[in-house]
């Protein structure tokens, strides 16, 4: 179909640089800078970001990577090399958060920082990222919905641009990566705007962000037609999410209750003058 997208943005001596991995770099790039501005205006410095992203990243991406093969792992098996071939797909958002929170409370203890605090710091960069990252599946064309209609999509007010690429595999598709995409610019602009205007205690940003992108996923995830599955048929990202949802909101709750001995998220006043 014409407007189809190339996936390869350019070639680098003689190997070809997709679109997926510039958008995914430069998020990454936009949530440091994000965390690092933060992180000034709560006592923290911008080393502590930068040092943590050095560990953070390498190991978020096998994060990524094993998550993914452990629910494929038949396929995988059949192929071994394969688990090593990244460039063919196959991240998993879970599986990179996952182990990057483990990561952080690792180098939070090591370094003797607020753990809590130090996750209020970066939620807000991440969720930006993510938002930006599911526009590289869109350039992949993959993590795309069902079968849907052109009229249908052109209901929903997209741009030509998304409704010629989602033509995909002889029939137009759902934008999944689209709804979540969005989902997530609006949680990002919500934690901003909750960040700025409301008293939280330490723990509670990071929380919000947690409860907000599990929600959205859940009912985004059951839309997919790629999805990994669990044991029964369950699939595994709609099982993760329900857990990340419920166990957010019984931690914000829990810590609202325990309130006398957690601190407040404090920032300075030429913070409270700016959304970011």
């Amino acid at each position: 179909m014409v407007g189809q997208i190339n996936r390869t943005a350019f070639e680098l001596f003689g190997l070809q640089i997709y679109w997926y991995a510039f958008i995914i770099v430069s998020g990454i790039a936009i949530a440091l800078w994000l965390a690092n501005r933060e992180a000034l205006r709560v006592g923290l410095k911008e080393d502590d970001m930068t040092n943590f992203l050095l560990w953070a990243l390498p190991i978020a991406i096998i994060g990524a990577r094993l998550y993914y093969v452990l629910f494929d792992l038949p396929m995988y098996l059949a192929d071994p090399i394969q688990i090593f071939n990244t460039r063919s797909g196959g991240l998993a958002i879970y599986g990179g958060l996952i182990a990057a929170v483990l990561v952080l409370i690792v180098y939070t203890r090591h370094h003797f920082i607020d753990p809590w605090l130090f996750l209020d710091v970066v939620s807000p960069g991440v969720m930006l990222a993510q938002a930006m990252g599911r526009w590289g599946n869109f350039t992949n064309h993959e993590a795309f919905g069902g079968e849907t209609t052109r009229q249908f999509l052109e209901s929903i007010h997209l741009p030509q641009f998304i409704i010629n690429n989602m033509y995909i595999d002889g029939a137009f598709r759902q934008p999944t990566f689209f709804y979540e995409s969005m989902w997530s610019l609006a949680g990002f602009i919500l934690i901003l705007f909750i960040r700025k205007n409301v008293s939280l205690k330490r723990g509670e940003l990071f929380l919000g962000y947690v409860t907000w992108y599990s929600f959205g996923r859940f009912f985004i995830e059951g839309m997919r037609t790629d999805s990994l599955y669990a044991f029964g048929g369950i699939r595994v990202s709609q099982l993760l999410s329900v857990v990340l949802f419920v166990g957010g909101i019984a931690l914000l709750y829990y810590r609202r209750k325990k309130s006398t001995n957690i601190k407040l998220y404090e920032r300075d006043k030429g913070a409270n003058q700016a959304l970011i």
